[in-house]
């Protein structure tokens, strides 16, 4: 299958306007998409994500996780700005997810509505440490069925659960996976990492790179690196 430059999505985890538009404004021409966080937006809010996606395909990660009601509400907004991707909590269960897939009804051209399993930064200590006795490895893609029977269109998990997400679901699902580190960087605060070569043989679709490509001298040299890893071809 051809891998095409938009399956890289770069996490524009930056504090303000200016840097962003200047990332954007380097990297826009590879083809690559784009990530807005909780960082960026609390910076520079709904307008510039709106402005963003005019021209772009936006991912918003925001990972809703709050009351049916409140969720659904937040999704229908987040969408009346033009994203691309959006994403919710998947712990927020079944009820929150159904209210955030009926929220986007009414939108004729709906972004890919995703399911946050468990955050990349996490190991099973972590994670027990939170109340849970399932380990990572078991609640992956036991949130991962759930969010596929609530009709959502994707989960966003770490590199090493893409097989087994697949094969629990057992229909096609999307799957963004953050935690992406081309080999030899330092994983920073990631604790399940996996190589951009590694996710796409695991059957990967979209890879979520930030600090690799932002922090980088080059960022655009860098970028160009992973779609080179990547097997893409096209691009500037």
């Amino acid at each position: 299958m051809t891998v095409k430059p938009e399956q890289l999505i770069v996490a524009l985890d930056v504090p303000d306007l200016a840097r962003a538009g200047e990332l954007v404004s380097k990297l826009a021409p590879l083809g690559v998409s784009f990530k807005i966080g909780l960082e960026l937006f609390m910076n520079a809010g709904p307008a510039f994500v709106q402005s963003l996606a005019n021209e772009h395909k936006v991912f918003l990660d925001l990972k809703f996780h709050d009351i049916p009601n409140t969720v659904a509400a937040a999704v229908e907004s987040a969408a009346s700005l033009g994203v691309w991707m959006l994403n919710v909590h998947a712990s927020g269960g079944r009820e929150m997810m159904l209210a955030a897939k009926q929220a986007l009804g009414n939108f004729e051209n709906k972004p890919y509505l995703l399911a946050v399993t468990v955050l990349t930064s996490m190991d099973d200590q972590q994670v027990e440490e939170t109340g849970s006795r399932v380990k990572v490895s078991q609640k992956v893609p036991l949130l991962a069925r759930l969010a596929a029977e609530c009709g959502l269109d994707g989960v966003v998990c770490s590199p090493r659960e893409i097989i087994t997400v697949k094969e629990a679901v057992g229909q096609p699902i999307i799957t963004v996976t953050p935690g992406v580190r081309p080999a030899g960087i330092d994983r920073n605060d990631q604790a399940r990492t996996g190589t951009p070569a590694e996710v796409l043989l695991a059957g990967g679709d979209f890879l979520v790179v930030g600090r690799p490509i932002i922090a980088s001298n080059d960022p655009k040299v860098a970028a160009r690196e992973i779609l080179f890893e990547m097997g893409v071809s096209s691009g500037e």
